[in-house]
């Protein structure tokens, strides 16, 4: 099991859902949070809510620049936690440049920029813990996420090489992935969500794996069980089952 009391920890995507609910919950186990997202009111007002030692920070994912000042302002830390994001339901027969640039930008790309700007201190130090968020929509093809599914699909095959590339250095990498989350984000659905869950009970969940010593968690289990039995279906079977057009 890891120690989390005492020790300072990074959320990047904090002021609002799964991010937002995360600092609650590390707050109340004992864990030093700094908090970063765009908006500084919101990143304020949360710092008066936790119970604990907090901070904020603003910073831009989609910056460089943005995000090396912010972690050269927060100093070290013990880990570092990745949770913004940006969606849009899109099908390939409706595709908006702007809305997939943008997604692949702050969901992958700005995990890329983050991991780049506290990983090579970890390394030199031999010590440290990042976390990444994915999505059960990473696992495979869905219809409607061309552009949400790919950008967390890469964020998971990002942290599933980081895990075997830095075994044994001290650096430790996790990776989560989400089902449904009540959020601003799913909020723009309009189809029925199976075991959608609130922020707060997602938050645990995540926080219970970052305790862990396992890499790997898709929740909530019984839906995630269904997406990582999916990779094995033939590509016939899977598409019927799966597809918008049947």
């Amino acid at each position: 099991m890891r120690m989390l009391h005492g020790k300072r920890y990074w959320l990047i995507g904090a002021s609002e859902g799964l991010g937002r609910a995360l600092a609650h919950v590390l707050s109340r186990r004992g864990v030093e949070v700094i908090v970063s997202a765009r908006s500084e009111d919101r990143l304020r007002e949360l710092v008066e809510e936790l119970p604990g030692k907090a901070h904020h920070v603003c910073v831009d994912v989609g910056d460089t620049g943005s995000v090396r000042a912010a972690a050269e302002k927060i100093g070290e830390i013990d880990g570092m936690v990745y949770l913004a994001g940006v969606y849009w339901p899109l099908g390939a027969d409706e595709w908006d440049p702007d809305k997939n640039e943008k997604m692949t930008d702050i969901n992958y790309g700005g995990a890329v920029r983050c991991v780049g700007a506290v990983l090579p201190n970890m390394v030199a130090r031999g010590q440290g813990h990042i976390v990444l968020t994915g999505s059960l929509s990473g696992f495979r093809g869905l219809p409607g996420a061309v552009g949400y599914g790919a950008s967390k699909a890469a964020i998971m095959y990002m942290a599933e090489a980081m895990y075997a590339d830095l075994r044994g250095t001290g650096v430790e990498v996790q990776l989560v992935n989400p089902g449904f989350i009540k959020t601003r984000l799913t909020d723009k659905n309009d189809f029925r969500m199976p075991f959608i869950m609130e922020p707060e009970k997602a938050a645990r969940e995540v926080a219970d794996h970052m305790a862990s010593d396992d890499f790997k968690k898709s929740f909530p289990w019984a839906f995630g069980l269904m997406f990582r039995a999916s990779q094995f279906l033939p590509d016939f079977l899977y598409y019927r089952l799966f597809s918008s057009k049947g």
